[in-house]
């Protein structure tokens, strides 16, 4: 991000706190229904590690659930763009599976898996596997016959064809779609740790909500937007390395 930028996104940031902060004070907005930021500020002060413990547990389930999906993902994309007859009868299946409530599978791997961080890793799986997936098999999908025809001219065989064009070619797409599942990764953990979890910022949050804990509640969210944002730019950062030519 550029200079000019930080400093209008932080001139925005600060305008919106102080807005929200004198709204709270002005109109003495009750604690448990809207805490002021520095309230929250405050919880963050005083249960750092509280917070850091939780936010870590979160965020191993996220980065688990990133890698399991990458697995997943990458060499089914490659399969349905190889195999068209198996794009059009895989196809109904990814999209049905995005259309089930994430909430609605939530039980079912609390049953399936128990209460441990299996079910927290399968849940971000899935939501960051759609994404991937589908701008994966468009990006194979986008590159042009001439140029596929021209690496068999010149001799390359398929194994060639696919590091060497395809996969250079469909990197921006993978990107995006990566870039799309890691900042809504959080939600699949999160709601897995609502369901059952002792530990993570979902569980901090199912306390802090039964205790009536606003301003802790506001600080665990905080801590999901940092995480996705970090997520974010960290794809971003790695997408510069590797696509070097984009």
């Amino acid at each position: 991000m550029k200079t000019k930028d930080l400093i209008i996104t932080l001139i925005i940031c600060s305008g919106f706190l102080t807005i929200w902060e004198f709204s709270c004070r002005f109109f003495n907005i009750a604690p448990f229904i809207l805490p002021a930021p520095s309230s929250i500020i405050t919880v963050f002060f005083f249960n750092y590690d509280l917070l850091l413990f939780n936010s870590m547990v979160t965020f191993s389930e996220i980065v688990l659930g990133i890698v399991f999906s990458l697995i997943f993902s990458v060499p089914l994309a490659l399969f349905m763009y190889l195999c068209p007859a198996a794009e059009r009868s895989l196809s109904p299946f990814l999209i049905a599976s995005q259309a089930i409530p994430v909430f609605a599978l939530a039980p079912l791997l609390v049953i399936w898996f128990g209460y441990g961080i299996t079910g927290k890793v399968v849940m971000a799986s899935l939501i960051i596997f759609f994404p991937v997936t589908v701008n994966l098999l468009e990006g194979f999908k986008s590159c042009e016959t001439e140029y596929i025809n021209m690496f068999k001219t010149m001799g390359a065989g398929s194994m060639d064809i696919i590091l060497h064009l395809l996969w250079p070619w469909a990197l921006p797409g993978f990107f995006t779609g990566l870039k799309i599942g890691v900042s809504v990764a959080t939600i699949g953990a999160v709601i897995g740790e609502w369901v059952g979890a002792q530990k993570g910022l979902g569980a901090l949050m199912i306390q802090a909500n039964a205790r009536l804990e606003v301003d802790m509640l506001f600080a665990a969210i905080a801590c999901l937007t940092l995480m996705g944002l970090f997520l974010w730019k960290s794809a971003g950062f790695i997408e510069k390395k590797v696509i070097k030519w984009k």
